[in-house]
């Protein structure tokens, strides 16, 4: 079997580490790994796969001897855009978890259960798209095969890990009554609708990409797709209400039907025994849980749906991850050792 260099740059960052341990589990045909983080942690010793890795620091010159395959990027947007084109120029695959190529019109924003083929066109660059809409993608494809999705209000409920480390203390410190660091006003006990940065529509940044991103994912740009996205005091897993419209009429019990077959889903959704999806039992699972399911009864065709993941796993690592394996399955990584 063919194996491969694998580079994970931003490997000490809370994603990073979760790469690490998503790698770990999943047992890509690798060769070597390169852990890259900044100069700040350069020659850190991290304990992977069964042996010690010496933190790489990522400038160029440490990138183009390597002969790196696949290159996973979860070090932030300024850095990708730094970065990542120079592993690209020299043949890597870059998988990138941050904000900086999505909206790229040359560049795949993909989410194997829904578009796997998009990886196809890649030009050495592919978008992992952001954690909330990821979750959402993975439910709503099926259903948009199925019965033709009109429109999508999304009510998002997102965990302090989706802001990092800082978000994730805001959280823990709050409990001790500390200021917070990194949101406007105490995330303990509260929910803040503010997400990322105010748009001059009066929409926040990540409902914008939600927005973006879920119709470029379905490859449908006439999608009415509308979004309000909120900060509650949880330290893993985002939980989404989401409104469906839908083209051709369904009955709830269809919906059911379909996802409980759809790649990627669990359905929990037994209102009598109390079972719906929580963030709690979301925790550290690869799969998109789906419950609540009920008609919309103030339209012809709609439903209710309640949806919810681990965002660091599933929005992002295992997500990047499994990126990668479509493309190797897809034959679309250049072996960088036979040049």
């Amino acid at each position: 079997m063919q194996k491969y260099n694998i580079a994970v740059v931003g490997a000490t960052g809370m994603v990073g580490n979760k790469f690490l341990e998503v790698l770990s589990e999943r047992n890509l045909p690798a060769d070597n790994y390169y852990l890259f983080a900044s100069s700040k942690s350069a020659g850190k010793v991290i304990d992977f796969m069964g042996k010690p890795h010496t933190v790489i620091e990522l400038k160029e010159e440490n990138i183009i001897d390597k002969k790196i395959d696949i290159a996973l990027f979860s070090a932030g947007g300024d850095v990708s855009k730094q970065f990542a084109p120079v592993f690209a120029e020299h043949g890597t695959l870059v998988i990138d978890n941050s904000n900086a190529w999505r909206r790229d019109p040359s560049v795949p924003l993909v989410v194997p259960e829904c578009n796997e083929n998009d990886i196809l066109w890649h030009k050495n660059i592919i978008a992992n798209p952001n954690c909330s809409t990821i979750q959402a993608v993975v439910v709503l494809k099926p259903l948009h095969e199925r019965f033709g999705i009109k429109r999508v209000v999304y009510s998002t409920y997102q965990a302090v890990s989706g802001a990092g480390v800082k978000g994730f203390n805001d959280l823990k410190g709050g409990i001790c009554g500390e200021a917070p660091q990194k949101f406007p006003y105490p995330i303990f006990g509260n929910c803040l609708p503010h997400i990322d940065v105010f748009l001059d529509n009066g929409y926040t940044r990540e409902e914008d990409k939600m927005i973006f991103e879920t119709k470029k994912i379905l490859n449908d740009w006439d999608l009415k797709v509308t979004a309000t996205c909120v900060r509650v005091p949880v330290y893993y897993g985002h939980s989404e209400s989401i409104n469906v419209e839908f083209d051709k009429p369904c009955t709830a019990e269809e919906v059911r039907e379909v996802l409980s077959a759809a790649k990627g889903v669990i359905l929990q959704d037994d209102p009598a025994k109390l079972l719906y999806p929580m963030a709690i039992t979301a925790e550290n699972k690869d799969e998109v849980f789906v419950g609540r399911i009920r008609k919309d009864e103030t339209v012809k065709s709609g439903v209710n749906l309640w949806v919810v993941a681990d965002n660091i796993r599933k929005g992002a690592a295992t997500n990047a991850v499994q990126i990668a394996e479509a493309a190797i399955r897809l034959g679309a990584v250049k072996d960088q050792r036979n040049k």
